[in-house]
């Protein structure tokens, strides 16, 4: 297949996934409201976006690379949003 084409299509990706995520993510930190989070999935979603990142450098795919470096960024930053939350709660 025609690498450009293959670039594209991974750039084109890489757009959408931090389009969608990102909106989420920067309501997330603005509100500091985490009660609609699932532990269990935002982990996992976490860990995918950590291995995507490895992934990416070994296959030396950068739009992979940067979208989960991203995603990375944001899914840390909301998980210690929501361990602090739910610690808070539990004090009450």
């Amino acid at each position: 297949m025609n690498e450009m084409l293959i670039n594209i299509v991974g750039y084109t990706a890489s757009i959408c996934m931090i389009f969608g995520y990102l909106p989420q993510a920067i309501a997330t930190i603005r509100t500091r409201n985490t009660d609609g989070i699932a532990m269990p999935t935002f982990c996992m979603l976490g860990l995918g976006s950590i291995f995507f990142v490895a992934q990416g450098i070994m296959l030396e795919n950068w739009p992979l690379v940067i979208t989960n470096v991203i995603t990375t960024i944001c899914s840390v930053i909301i998980f210690g949003m929501k361990l602090r939350n739910d610690a808070r709660k539990r004090g009450k």
